[in-house]
């Protein structure tokens, strides 16, 4: 499976473009380095999780972008507070980071189950074939 096909890929990875884009101008350096990495860390650990030959390695890496997604919603409730992101558009990215989570955690259950099968098969000793 290839990052590019999933939606949740395309759907973070547009995500951060955008608060890139909209972030390009402000001066607060320490604020905007932090807040775009975690937008960027989110497609980035979906990317190397799907790439990843095993389950178990593959929902680390979707783990990782879980959280660098809850962290992003923290840091837009900050830029949100001291007036760096309008309000508007940073319930605007909130939305898309809950959807983005969903599909994470659906993402993350295929895994755990592939990971149970997997175990339970080699348990049994039947071929993985």
């Amino acid at each position: 499976m290839k990052c590019e096909k999933l939606d949740v890929w395309k759907k973070s990875a547009a995500l951060s473009a955008d608060i890139y884009l909209h972030l390009r101008d402000l001066k607060d350096y320490g604020f905007k380095d932090q807040i775009t990495r975690s937008g960027l860390s989110i497609p980035s650990n979906i990317a190397e999780g799907v790439e990843r030959v095993s389950d178990k390695e593959s929902y680390r890496f979707l783990d990782i972008a879980q959280g660098s997604a809850a962290e992003l919603k923290t840091q837009i409730y900050i830029g949100m507070k001291i007036d760096y992101i309008d309000k508007d558009q940073g319930f605007r990215w909130i939305a898309e980071l809950e959807d983005i989570g969903k599909m994470i955690v659906g993402l993350k259950k295929r895994y755990l189950s592939n990971d149970k099968r997997q175990t339970t098969n080699d348990e049994s000793g039947a071929s993985n074939a």
